[in-house]
């Protein structure tokens, strides 16, 4: 059904809003006025508000099936405790994807920018996996394979003392030539899949490595995608490896462009926020994950104030433990009430809106195809419930929906105007199903040792002054 007609539906407009038809064909938005000639299917939007879908712009899928358990660690030890449990079963990656996009959709999101875990020796094959997972939803994806060339432990400052660190098992010329044929496999934007070059971050890869994914960026015309600074830990490492910034350091080796999208960029300093905003790189804002990981606050009013695009991502649902894109959204609004006492640069919800939509388009590099309700764009669309119990009673519909605890407010969504969603229910997948399998492939835990931890958080606690 890629032509249909929304009748009597509420959007926003300048400061207020308005009830509008509009009018998809071929999967785009063809008209947006009062009283359109109804073509295709008639959707009743009476009493509903209509929104460009969210972005999910930063997860990593397969942390799923560690939510909830995960010690209260900061990022270095969190992560070696991940990779101790991580799940090296290609049917929990295609599970894990499932659910990512089904909790994504259900909390306004339309895209997923997925920094996916590789199973080693089956790279291409966990790529394959959840390429089919997203395909099945129909959430438009964004597979980022997340790779390195260094070994956990080169991921801590080395401080006073000499490290050594075990070589990582697969070279930077190895891993490119994966991700170079992973995009000759799966890159298939008009199918709604995307495949970026992602390497996970300055702490755990060479130069070579991110100098190769520049290439392929150039050569295949992909987005980038990494974490940055978003540990205190990643700041002092910077300063060891380099002598200076890590975002100075991208700049100079030609990372940092209108294509990439960095994800936490929590310890940044005006200097860096400047060349951000020069090369026209996106924050992505993990709220969530950096309360829960102790990361610290990142500094994204002053990213807006000078220009940087921001967008938000839930973070892997193991370190946020959740892929709720309204909770992040809201979080990720109103924690900076408290970093700076002028309310006059606080985010309000429809500028949270506009981050999540088009600030998410642009930071993939698709702001001219989707990201807001303009005639022309494909339809990538979420119907809201106004009358929901959690969205009454009536007062502002953004307001409500980004400041509010919204649940199931979701009544349809559309990607590339295929529609997933309606009546609050996924229409492309067995949901009960899913759910059947997540519950049949896991247990209750309580009690685990990380074995990598006991190795290594004397060292941790050492360089951190703890």
């Amino acid at each position: 059904m890629l032509d249909f007609t929304i009748q009597n539906v509420l959007i926003a407009v300048s400061d207020d809003y308005a009830t509008v038809d509009v009018q998809i064909v071929d999967g785009a938005i063809a008209a947006i006025s009062p009283s359109l000639q109804v073509i295709g299917t008639a959707i009743d939007g009476k009493n509903k508000l209509l929104l460009p879908g969210f972005f999910n712009a930063h997860t990593h899928s397969s942390e799923m099936w560690q939510r909830g358990i995960i010690s209260m660690f900061p990022l270095e030890l969190w992560l070696a405790e991940l990779y101790d449990f991580a799940p090296l079963d290609p049917e929990q990656v295609y599970l894990s994807a499932l659910g990512t996009a089904v909790e994504t959709l259900l909390s306004g999101g339309t895209s997923v920018v997925d920094h996916l875990v590789l199973i080693p020796g089956l790279e291409l094959e966990t790529i394959a996996i959840a390429t089919r997972a997203y395909k099945e939803v129909g959430i438009r994806a964004f597979i980022a394979p997340l790779i390195q060339d260094e070994s956990l432990t080169a991921g801590m400052p080395s401080g006073e003392s000499a490290q050594t660190h075990e070589p990582y098992f697969r070279s930077a010329a190895a891993t490119l030539e994966i991700i170079e044929e992973a995009v000759r496999q799966f890159h298939r934007p008009d199918e709604g899949v995307n495949i970026l070059v992602a390497p996970t971050g300055i702490q755990l890869c060479t130069d070579a490595l991110f100098e190769g994914c520049t290439e392929l960026s150039d050569r295949y015309n992909l987005c980038r995608h990494s974490h940055l600074l978003e540990t205190r830990a990643q700041e002092k490492l910077a300063q060891e490896k380099y002598g200076c910034t890590a975002v100075e350091h991208l700049k100079r080796i030609g990372f940092l462009s209108n294509k990439t999208s960095l994800a936490h960029c929590v310890w940044l300093n005006d200097a860096d926020i400047a060349i951000l905003a020069e090369t026209q790189s996106t924050v992505v804002h993990n709220p969530l994950s950096n309360l829960r990981l102790g990361s610290g606050i990142a500094p994204i009013l002053k990213y807006r104030q000078a220009g940087v695009n921001v967008t938000f991502g839930c973070d892997g649902a193991s370190s946020n433990d959740s892929q709720d894109l309204l909770e992040a959204i809201k979080i990720g609004s109103i924690l900076h009430n408290i970093t700076d006492s002028d309310y006059q640069h606080w985010i309000t919800p429809r500028q949270a809106v506009k981050m999540a939509s088009l600030g998410g388009a642009k930071g993939l590099n698709i702001a001219d195809k989707v990201g807001s309700l303009t005639v022309g764009k494909q339809a990538d669309l979420v119907l809201y419930d106004l009358t929901n119990l959690s969205l009454l009673p009536r007062t502002d519909p953004i307001g409500l929906l980004v400041l509010g605890r919204p649940s199931n407010v979701v009544n349809s969504a559309w990607v590339n105007g295929k529609q997933i969603i309606a009546d609050g229910k996924v229409t492309t997948i067995n949901v009960n199903e899913l759910r059947q399998e997540l519950f049949n492939r896991s247990q209750w835990e309580t009690k685990r040792k990380s074995e990598t931890v006991a190795q290594i958080e004397a060292h941790y606690r050492t360089v951190m002054g703890l």
